[in-house]
């Protein structure tokens, strides 16, 4: 790490480093369990946030928006994800020009088989951790993403663009 740094201060880089480690082995284990389910990982996302919408679902834009990923990207997620008859595209009750995307019964099912061996898989990675140091690290991770956030909107001028 040294040889990278500018200066004696590694600290923040190698926290850096551990917190894209540790990020890659939660994606590892979820993508694992996903893959075994026909899923990748951007589709189990986009699956997931639809389980937590009400009953009019989310644009595309707003599932990109909140997954951080392209319009484009997402449509071909939903595309995936209505094949496999997790989903579906319906027409905004109160605006026929905007498309919602929808969970489908089938994907309720689909996510209440996943999350069960996905805990199980979460409980494993984080054995030995107590309770509050659990909760410690949750909040870390937070302020890290909205330190992220902060940095994002103050070097893009205060414009998100997700196509």
């Amino acid at each position: 790490m040294r040889a990278f740094a500018l200066g004696d201060d590694t600290l923040a880089l190698e926290a850096a480093a551990a917190v894209r480690s540790a990020s890659q082995s939660v994606d590892r284990l979820r993508a694992h369990g996903a893959g075994g389910r026909g899923l990748s990982s951007g589709a189990l996302d986009l699956l997931t946030r639809l389980g937590t919408a009400d009953e009019h679902g989310l644009t595309i834009g707003e599932l990109a928006r909140a997954a951080g990923v392209s319009s484009r990207n997402v449509t071909g997620l939903v595309d995936t994800l209505e094949r496999e008859t997790l989903a579906r595209r319906v027409q905004h009750p109160q605006d026929r020009r905007s498309v919602r995307v929808t969970i489908t019964p089938a994907g309720r099912d689909w996510l209440d088989a996943f999350r069960a061996p996905t805990q199980r898989a979460m409980s494993a990675i984080f054995r030995g951790f107590t309770p509050d140091e659990l909760a410690q690290f949750r909040h870390l991770c937070l302020r890290l993403v909205a330190n992220q956030q902060q940095l994002e909107h103050y070097l893009g001028g205060g414009q998100q663009s997700v196509n």
